[in-house]
C-alpha cells in the first residue's frame, strides 16, 4: 500500500505573502527551501512512498519524481493545507513559530495526517522565555542560570517567538539592552532578555519516539555579530562534533533530559545551545520540527531519516489500534 505525504514548508509554500515581515522573509526563505528539498529527496527514496510538495517561489527546485502542489488564486496557507491534508496520508510540515503559526498548523492538519511533535510540545516551545523556564524546572541549564552572574559581558534582546537570527541584537551593556526592550515592546513586539552566554554555538538534531530520544549529531552553528549588534545565522556544519569528542556523552544525556521534560517531543527536532568554556552545554532554545541541520543530514549518517520517521509513526499508529481493540 502506497503512503501519500505531503510536504509543506511555509514559506515556499506561499507564506511568505502572508508573513507579514519582508526582510525577514527574504532572510529565512533560502533555509525553507534547502529543508523542503531535503525532506522530499529523502522521501523520494522510501518504497512504497508518493511524495507531493508545496510549490510557490519562482523558479522551482523541486527534486524531480515529486508531484508539485500550488494553492488556488486567493486561498490561505491555511485552507490550502487543510485541503491537501484530506488528499493525504501524513503530512510534513515546517513553518515558524512566530504568531503560532506552526501550532496553528498541526491543529489544522490534525494528530491523524500530523508526523512531528505533539500540539502541546509546540505551544511550549513557541515561547522562548516560557520554553528556559520549564526547562530551568526539569534541572536543564539555560541562560536563566546566568541572570545574575557577575561575568557576564553581553546581553541579547530577540522576538520571543522568532525563528533564525530575525531581529535579534546583542549589546554590551545592559541598560541599551532594556531600552531596545521597552522601545520594541512598546511596538507591539514580545520580545526576551537574556544573558548572551560566551562560548560556542551548536545544535542537537534529535529523532525522538515515544521511548527514547536519540541524538543524531551535534551541528556547529555559524552565527556573526556586527558592529552595531545585529545578529545574523550564516547556517550550519552539519555533524561536525564527532562522536569522539569528550561533549558527545554529556550531550546526549542532555538530550533525553530535555526529551524528557517536553514528552510531546516527536520525529525530528533540534535543541540550540552554547557550550560554555567552564560550564559546559547552556540550551538557548527547542525546535519543535525540522530544522536547517536536516539538510545533508541523511547522506552524513548514512541512513534514511524520512524512512525511518515513517516507520516510526506506523509503529506507533498499530500500537494504537492494538491498545483500542484490548479496550473494546
Amino acid at each position: 500500500m502506497t503512503t501519500r505525504v505531503f510536504v509543506y514548508e511555509y514559506l515556499s509554500g506561499g507564506g511568505w505573502s502572508d508573513y507579514g515581515d519582508d526582510a525577514a522573509a527574504d532572510e529565512l526563505l533560502p533555509l525553507g527551501l534547502s529543508m523542503r528539498d531535503a525532506m522530499v529527496a529523502d522521501l523520494m527514496r522510501v518504497a512504497d512512498c508518493s511524495v507531493s510538495a508545496a510549490v510557490c517561489e519562482p523558479g522551482n527546485t523541486l527534486p524531480a519524481g515529486a508531484a508539485p502542489l500550488r494553492p488556488l488564486a486567493n486561498e490561505s496557507a491555511f485552507d490550502f493545507v487543510a485541503r491537501q491534508s484530506v488528499l493525504h496520508d501524513v503530512v510534513w510540515l515546517v513553518a515558524p513559530e512566530t504568531d503560532g503559526l506552526l501550532a496553528r498548523f498541526q491543529r489544522t492538519v490534525g494528530n491523524a495526517r500530523w508526523l512531528g511533535c505533539s500540539a502541546g510540545a509546540i505551544e511550549l516551545t513557541a515561547g522562548k522565555k516560557a520554553t528556559l523556564a520549564h526547562l530551568a524546572a526539569h534541572g536543564v541549564p539555560t541562560p536563566l542560570a546566568f541572570a545574575d552572574a557577575p561575568e557576564i559581558q553581553r546581553w541579547v534582546v530577540k522576538p520571543d517567538d522568532g525563528a533564525g537570527g530575525v531581529a535579534t541584537h546583542v549589546y554590551t551593556r545592559h541598560e541599551n539592552a532594556l531600552e531596545d526592550q521597552a522601545r520594541r515592546t512598546q511596538a507591539g513586539i514580545t520580545l526576551t532578555l537574556e544573558p548572551w552566554i560566551e562560548g560556542e554555538a551548536l545544535s542537537l538534531s534529535l529523532l525522538c519516539t515515544e521511548q527514547n530520544a536519540e541524538m543524531l549529531s551535534i551541528n556547529r552553528q555559524c552565527i556573526s555579530i556586527d558592529s552595531q549588534g545585529s545578529l545574523s545565522f550564516d547556517g550550519v556544519s552539519v555533524d561536525a562534533v564527532g562522536r569522539g569528542d569528550p561533549r558527545h556523552q554529556p550531550l546526549a544525556e542532555l538530550a533525553m533530559q530535555v526529551a524528557r521534560a517536553i514528552p510531546g517531543l516527536r520525529g525530528f527536532a533540534g535543541i540550540d545551545l552554547v557550550w560554555h568554556p567552564r560550564h559546559g552545554p547552556v540550551v538557548i532554545e527547542v525546535n519543535p520540527r525540522v530544522t536547517c541541520a536536516y539538510v545533508g543530514l541523511s547522506a552524513a549518517l548514512g541512513r534514511n531519516l524520512a524512512a525511518e520517521l515513517l516507520a516510526d509513526r506506523g509503529r506507533g499508529e498499530l500500537a494504537e489500534r492494538e491498545l483500542a481493540r484490548a479496550d473494546a
